[in-house]
Formats: structure tokens, C-alpha cells, sequence
């Protein structure tokens, strides 16, 4: 972007930040990474002023840093990573003025000129705090702007400040000396002079509403609160299968009509089977599954916004600890539910190494949504629709137990891996220290928007890697063809069959046929590849218009038995990583031998669960 002035956009996590960075730079945002760092930050051009950028720096509770993504936003600051801010406009959480007014001072130090938003405005007045704007900003030296991230009001009048905010002199920066000006800063001094502030700038303190005090001690509650995250999971697994259902048949129906048409509308040949075989019936048999993942998508963000996800993190802190965790390593982990790769990336905000690496090694066993399809294929094909005690569906008790199978491992890996760090003695162990946010309605216009990231990011996968390998899947399943008076099939001769029968040796103690060998292969580009995969090889495998065109689940229901289905099941349990998982993973412990390990361990412990499971079905008669 040809911008002429660069503005960081500074503040704590949970504060509105991002929002706030919606509402200055409208739909002019993308997003990007530092030069050499793999933290991604987001950048814009101001609302109808091209001139000035804004950069969303990750969210920090302190520029005296304690964890990498708060290093990343002090390097960023300071000019390290690529160009210096201009100016900064600190955003602070109006509810919790002391810990972000401190934050404010610390900026403040880096000499540059600022604007304070003091976010979350309307809820500290809901709740009797009464803040005297222009006095702290006569107190702190700078503007001081009472904002609500969701009011379109409230975001002009801070664009209109930070259109008038200097720009720093073009002088050098030594970045190694305010790093050590920062660094020499003290706590209690900086926790004074905030008390300072405060006693003359707050007329009223603010007080909690009886509704979330209670809240809280449902939430944190030992027992309770246990209970009742236990409930909201299972909540959220349930309405993945019944609230989608109707949207899912609506979409499957779409392709199966939209398969019949082009079949009668074109002429036997190449160009009829790619799009048929290999298009409709490979990215058709993922699409089918969106509803079900934005469900889960929207669940996530729904509690994060609220302000539970923090509170599940310290009331599972206990727990963790039993695993050599803290509850740190809990909004990282959860993230995994949705996508391993943020979720990774996540782990930066854990101070002890150790703990890090054991978080990042265990998100790959958690149940991510490019895995939802492949559940939800298998569940559908082998589980009946069946209501158990006439509330649950034993669909969505099936899936969530494939969700707590993949708890319960990755819990037993940390375990063992405790174990095995307990006699190094180096280790440092970090308190769980948590601002838990104020409880709060979800900003719905930002949860949509969100949402619709989340998805639109599913869906460009779609249109591309899912696209290209299932045309490349249908080329090695079309190419060569089958010599004259060949006995089998034609895809059993080409290049993907000779594949798969290559790879079935290996695979056939787990109950795996050839047409199961091919599914995996680009199960490793994305996951969700492997339903694609299998709709394509069943796909071709069929004869006649009528089975090309019919839907995947009753293929199943047709060719495979549960032991089958199971094994299938329990491989992507555990199932070594995509391709994007291997690649993060490698960037975030900068160790090839790391990597590798934990790459190998996945598919060990992946085909010894998968062998397990196999042949307990088959003892049971299965």
C-alpha cells in the first residue's frame, strides 16, 4: 500500500481491538506477515484517507514481554520488523483501566505520538464508572477518546484524531535503548502512577452486576463449572449434526441435480468425466459438509466473544497442571477444534518453552473441522439416525466421542511426555496469571464477519487446493487406459490404481482396500481431501449414469462393513498431519528433526490404534 504514514494499532488482548481495526479501515484490510516471522498481524488504509496505514499489532498485555507474540508487537513498534510507526493509537479496556492504563504508560515511553481509545465505554457506564476523559488526557499528554468499537459515531470521531495525530520526526531510532528503557521500567512505580491517574480522573468506581457475579460463580465453579462446559461441548457437537441437516440435504441435492443435468446435457468423453467424475463428485462431496463446519465455527467465536473462553481456561488450569500444562495452553488447544494451523500459531502466548512445544505437538491429535467431514461421512453411512433418551441424537453422541478419543490422547501424550521431562531440573514453571474480561452480548455484526472469514477461508480451499487435486485425483484415475480385453475395471490400470494397490500391502492389516490407499493421498494436502478422494474413486469405479451420479454415503453403506468404517474412524483419530500442520509446525519449533519426530510419532501411534481397533471389531463379530 503507498501510504505516507504508518499508525500501530496497540492494545491488550479482549479489548475490542480488532474491531475498532474493522472500524477505521473498513474492507480496505488484508492480512500479512512480518519480514522473517511467522505472526500475522493485519494492515489497512484508513477510511477515506489512503495516506495513512494502520497496522493491528498482536494483542499484548505488556511491551516488557513474557511471550512471543508480545515480543512481535514491541519488535513491530520498534521498528524492527520493516517500518516504524509513525504514531500509535493505544486502545484500552474502559472496564479494566488499571492493567491497560499501565500498558499506556509503557508506550508512552517509546516518544512517539499517541491517541488513547478507551474502548468498551459503554458497558463501564452501564456499570457506574464514570471516566473524565479530558482530564487523563490532560493528565497523560495526549488525546483521550471515549469509544464503543460497534458505534459508527464513536469510530469517526477516533478517525478524525488520528487524521490530526503528528507524525514522528524522520530521525534514526534506537530501538536497543528504548528496549532497555522499557525493560528498566518498574511495576510498582508504573502501578502508582496509574492509581494516580485514576483517583483523578474516575469519579466512580465501577461496580459488577449482581447477574455476573453470579456468572462467575457458576463458571468457575470447581464442579459446577465443570459441568456446565461439559454441557455447552456437548451442546455444540449436537447442533453440528441436527441444526445442519436440513442445509446439508439441501446442498447434497443440489449436486446430485447438478451431476444429472451436466450428464444429460454432454456427450459421453473426457471432458464429461472430469467434470462429473472428477469435479462435481470431488469438491461436491466436501461443500456438502460447510454447514456443519460453520456451526462449529460460529460456536467458537460465539464463546470467545462473550468472554467464557478466558473463564473455561482458568477453571481447566487445575487440570492441566496434572499434564504438565497450565491453562494457557486451553484457547490454543480449542483453537485446534477449528484449525491446527492458528491454533499452533496460537501457542506463542505460553511463556515456558517445554509447555509450548508439548501444546504444539499435541494440537495435531485434536479433532480439527477438515476432519468434521470425514466423521460425518462415516457416521452417516454406519450410524443410524437414532434419538437416545428422546433428546440426543446417537449420531452426535458418536461424534462426540470421536472428539473425546482425540481429548483423551492428546491428554495421554502430554502425560508421558511430564513423565519424561521430570528430571530436568531447568525447567521453569510460569503461575497462571488471567484477565478474565468482562461478560458481555457478542457483538453480532463482528461475529458474522468473522464467520464469514472462517468460511470464505474454507471455501477458497475449495475453489483451489480441493479443485486442483481433484482434477489431478481424476487424472490418475483416467490415465492409462485399460488395454483391450482387460478383466478388472478400468481404474485398476491407471497410474492412482496402480497407487493404490502399490500402497495396500501396507494398509491391508488395517482393513484398507486400494480405493481407501488412493483416498489417503491427498488426505495429506487437506484433510478433508480424503471424502473428495473417495467420492471420486467410488465415483469411477461405478457403472452407469445412475451410480455416477448417486451420493457417496450409500456407496459406503454398500462396499464397506463397520469393522472397515471403524478402522477409517479411529486412522483420522490420530492421523499424521496436512501438509500446511507439518509446514507450520516446522516455522514455529525451527527444528527439521522436531518436525520429523512428531510427524512419526502421529503415524505410529496412528496405525497401531487404527490395527487395534481393527481387529477388536472383527473378534466381535463386526
Amino acid at each position: 500500500m503507498s501510504a505516507t504514514a504508518c499508525f500501530a494499532l496497540l492494545g491488550a488482548p479482549n479489548c475490542g481491538k480488532t474491531v475498532l481495526f474493522n472500524g477505521l479501515t473498513g474492507a480496505n484490510a488484508r492480512v500479512a506477515n512480518y519480514p522473517g516471522v511467522t505472526v500475522e498481524h493485519r494492515q489497512g488504509a484508513i477510511v477515506d484517507d489512503p495516506s495513512i496505514l494502520i497496522v493491528d499489532l498482536p494483542g499484548a498485555y505488556s511491551l516488557r514481554t513474557a511471550s512471543p507474540d508480545e515480543a512481535v508487537a514491541r519488535d513491530a513498534a520498534l521498528g524492527r520488523l520493516g517500518r516504524r510507526p509513525d504514531a500509535i493509537i493505544a486502545v484500552a479496556d474502559a472496564t479494566n483501566l488499571r492493567m491497560t492504563l499501565r500498558m499506556v504508560l509503557e508506550i508512552k515511553t517509546l516518544g512517539l505520538p499517541m491517541v488513547v481509545a478507551l474502548n468498551l465505554s459503554d458497558v463501564a457506564r452501564a456499570r457506574g464508572l464514570q471516566i473524565d476523559a479530558a482530564r487523563l488526557s490532560q493528565l497523560l499528554g495526549m488525546p483521550v477518546l471515549e469509544t464503543v468499537a460497534i458505534d459508527r459515531a464513536s469510530v469517526a470521531r477516533l478517525r478524525e484524531a488520528v487524521r490530526h495525530l503528528p507524525r514522528a520526526e524522520k530521525q534514526p531510532l534506537d530501538a536497543d535503548a528504548l528496549e532497555q528503557r522499557l525493560a528498566a521500567l518498574d511495576s510498582s512505580a508504573l502501578y502508582a502512577e496509574v492509581d494516580a491517574l485514576l483517583a483523578q480522573a474516575v469519579r466512580h468506581g465501577m461496580e459488577l452486576p449482581a447477574w455476573h457475579r453470579r456468572l462467575d460463580a457458576l463458571t468457575l465453579h470447581p464442579v459446577w463449572g465443570s459441568v456446565l462446559l461439559f454441557v455447552v461441548l456437548a451442546l455444540m457437537f449436537q447442533s453440528v449434526y441436527t441444526w445442519a441437516q436440513p442445509l446439508m440435504e439441501l446442498i447434497e441435492g443440489g449436486f446430485e441435480w447438478l451431476g444429472g443435468w451436466v450428464g444429460s446435457a454432454m456427450p459421453e468423453g473426457l471432458l464429461r468425466s472430469l467434470i462429473i467424475e472428477g469435479l462435481i463428485a470431488g469438491v461436491g462431496s466436501v461443500l456438502v459438509f460447510l454447514p456443519q463446519i460453520a456451526i462449529l465455527f460460529a460456536f467458537i467465536l460465539l464463546l470467545e466473544d462473550s468472554g467464557y473462553l478466558p473463564r473455561a481456561a482458568l477453571l481447566l488450569d487445575r487440570l492441566l497442571a496434572h499434564l504438565g500444562l497450565s491453562g494457557r495452553a486451553f484457547i490454543p488447544l480449542l483453537s485446534g477444534f477449528a484449525c491446527a494451523v492458528p491454533a499452533i500459531m496460537a501457542s506463542r502466548t505460553i511463556q515456558d518453552p517445554r509447555e509450548r512445544l508439548v501444546t504444539i505437538a499435541i494440537t495435531p491429535m485434536l479433532t480439527c473441522s477438515a476432519r468434521l467431514p470425514i466423521y460425518a461421512l462415516v457416521i452417516a453411512a454406519v450410524v443410524p439416525q437414532r434419538s437416545v433418551l428422546g433428546l440426543l441424537s446417537l449420531q452426535g453422541l458418536v461424534l462426540l466421542g470421536l472428539y473425546a478419543a482425540g481429548i483423551a490422547f492428546a491428554a495421554l501424550a502430554a502425560w508421558l511426555l511430564k513423565l519424561s521431562a521430570r528430571r530436568k531440573s531447568h525447567i521453569q514453571q510460569f503461575p497462571l496469571l488471567m484477565e478474565l474480561p468482562t461478560w458481555r452480548w457478542p457483538n453480532w455484526w463482528h461475529l458474522a464477519r468473522s464467520l464469514w472469514e472462517r468460511v470464505g477461508a474454507f471455501l477458497k480451499r475449495a475453489g483451489t487446493i480441493i479443485f486442483a487435486m481433484s482434477v489431478v485425483l481424476w487424472a490418475l484415475m483416467s490415465f492409462p487406459a485399460a488395454p483391450e480385453g482387460a478383466a478388472g475395471a478400468a481404474i485398476e490400470y491407471s497410474f492412482g490404481g496402480r497407487l493404490g494397490h502399490l500402497m495396500q500391502p501396507l494398509f491391508a492389516p488395517l482393513g484398507f482396500g486400494w480405493e481407501i490407499c488412493i483416498a489417503l493421498i491427498p488426505g495429506l494436502a487437506a484433510r478433508e481431501m480424503a471424502v473428495s478422494g473417495l467420492g471420486t474413486v467410488y465415483a469411477m469405479s461405478a457403472e452407469g449414469d445412475e451410480a455416477l451420479q448417486s451420493a457417496l454415503i450409500p456407496v459406503l453403506q454398500d462396499k464397506w462393513g463397520l469393522a472397515v468404517a471403524l478402522s477409517f474412524l479411529a486412522w483420522y483419530i490420530l492421523a499424521p498431519m496436512c501438509i500446511a500442520t507439518i509446514a507450520t509446525i516446522r516455522r514455529e519449533v525451527n527444528s527439521r528433526r522436531t518436525t520429523a519426530a512428531i510427524t512419526a510419532a502421529l503415524f505410529v501411534a496412528s496405525y497401531a490404534l487404527t490395527f487395534l481397533v481393527y481387529r477388536i471389531a472383527l473378534a466381535c463379530g463386526l
